[in-house]
């Protein structure tokens, strides 16, 4: 059995998980560009672009927003 850190873990679970299901998004702060606390989302924005890797500014009644659209139009949240 291999051994990886944890957030390698993740971000390989998470590459998978949007390679399988083109209706997988990732919205969150700083994960786009940078890849994310601890490089958790390494990658992703590279591989699968601005419009299914989104980063959002730090404001919580914008994530519910984007919560609520992403739900009515049945896009399934990644991670």
């Amino acid at each position: 059995m291999r051994e990886i850190t944890y957030v390698k873990a993740f971000t390989e679970s998470l590459m998978q998980l949007m390679a399988e299901d083109e209706d997988v998004v990732v919205i969150g702060e700083d994960v786009g560009f940078y890849g994310g606390v601890f490089k958790a989302f390494d990658g992703l924005f590279k591989a699968y672009g601005e419009r299914r890797v989104i980063d959002t500014p730090i404001s919580e009644m914008g994530f519910l927003g984007m919560g609520v659209g992403a739900g009515r139009a049945r896009v399934t949240a990644g991670g």
